[in-house]
C-alpha cells in the first residue's frame, strides 16, 4: 500500500508541472488555433532564465518564476508581431503555423546551443534533493515545491480567465473568433496578448523545470510529443482537459515506469497519444466536429 501511494503522489507532483507546461500551448491553441512546436524550446528558455539568476544572483527559481514569465511574454509579443501576426486571417492559418513553429523552434534551439552549449545544467537549490517522510513514504521537496507552485499559477490563470474583462475576451474568442469580433472584442489584440500570456506560462514552466530536470537546448524535441499527447488527450484548447490529462498520465507514467523500467515510463505519452487520435481524436473535453 504504501508503494502505491508513493507512485501516486509523484505522479501527481510531476503532472502538475506538466500541466503548466501545457497550459500555455493549448491556450494558444485555443485562442488563435496556433500549432506551436516551439513552446518546448520556450520552457528551456525560460529554465535558462531562472538558471542564470540562481548562478549569478543565488535567486531561488520559484521566486524568479515571475522574472523568467516576464522575459517570455515580452518575448511571445515581439514574436507575434513578428511572425504570427501577418497571416492570422489566412484559411489555413493552423497548417501554415506547424511549418512556421517548426522553424521558431529550429532557430531557437540554434541560438541557445550557441550561447550556452548543449552542456546538461540543473539548479540546485537546497531542497532540491531533500524530500518529507511520512512513514514509509518519501515525498521529494522539489518536486513538491514545483507542483504546488504549478497548481497555484494554473489557479490564478482560471481565476483571470472566468472573473477579469479581459479573460472575459479571450474566452469569447477561443468559443467563436468571428461572432467575438461582431460583439466588439478586438480579437487581434487578444491574440498578440494570449500569446505573450502563453509564453509567459511556458516561462514560469521553466523556471520549475531548472531544478526538477535536467536540461538543455535540444531536449525540447523529446518534450514536444510529450506535451502534445496531453494537449490532445485533453482536447485542443481545453485547459481543464490538459489539467486533466497530465494528472492522468503523469500518474500512469509513474506506475509504468516502476515497474518496466523509465524507457517505457515516456513512451507512455507516445501510445495514449497513438490512441487518442485512432479512438477519439478530439480529446476528452473536446466536441467532435459534424461533417456537412
Amino acid at each position: 500500500m504504501a508503494d502505491f501511494a508513493q507512485i501516486v503522489i509523484l505522479g501527481l507532483a510531476l503532472g502538475g508541472v506538466y500541466a503548466l507546461m501545457a497550459s500555455g500551448l493549448t491556450l494558444i491553441f485555443g485562442v488563435m488555433r496556433i500549432v506551436n512546436l516551439a513552446h518546448p524550446i520556450f520552457i528551456i528558455g525560460g529554465a535558462f532564465v531562472s538558471y542564470w539568476l540562481f548562478k549569478l544572483y543565488g535567486l531561488d527559481p520559484i521566486l524568479s518564476m515571475p522574472l523568467a514569465a516576464g522575459v517570455l511574454f515580452f518575448t511571445g509579443l515581439a514574436l507575434y508581431k513578428l511572425v504570427f501576426e501577418r497571416e492570422a486571417a489566412n484559411a489555413k492559418y493552423s497548417e501554415m503555423t506547424v511549418l512556421l513553429t517548426f522553424g521558431v523552434a529550429l532557430c531557437a534551439d540554434g541560438l541557445l546551443g550557441t550561447l550556452f552549449s548543449n552542456t546538461q545544467r540543473v539548479t540546485t537549490p537546497s531542497y532540491a534533493t531533500d524530500a518529507i517522510f511520512i512513514g514509509e513514504v518519501f515525498i521529494p521537496k522539489g518536486q513538491l515545491y514545483a507542483g504546488i507552485a504549478s497548481i497555484v499559477v494554473i489557479g490564478a490563470l482560471f481565476l483571470f480567465l472566468r472573473y477579469t474583462r479581459f479573460g472575459y475576451a479571450i474566452r469569447a474568442t477561443t468559443q467563436n473568433r468571428a461572432a467575438a469580433q461582431l460583439m466588439g472584442v478586438n480579437v487581434g489584440f487578444v491574440s498578440l496578448m494570449t500569446f505573450g500570456i502563453g509564453l509567459g506560462l511556458a516561462g514560469a514552466a521553466g523556471a520549475l523545470v531548472s531544478f526538477i530536470f535536467s536540461f538543455f537546448p535540444a531536449k525540447h524535441w523529446e518534450w514536444i510529443a510529450i506535451l502534445m499527447s496531453l494537449v490532445v488527450l485533453g482536447g485542443m484548447g481545453k485547459l481543464l482537459g490538459v489539467i486533466v490529462a497530465s494528472l492522468v498520465l503523469s500518474v500512469i507514467a509513474a506506475f509504468v515506469g516502476t515497474y518496466f523500467g523509465s524507457t517505457w515510463s515516456t513512451l507512455t505519452f507516445f501510445l495514449a497519444l497513438f490512441v487518442i487520435l485512432l479512438v477519439r481524436p478530439q480529446g476528452l473535453f473536446g466536441e467532435r466536429i459534424e461533417e456537412t
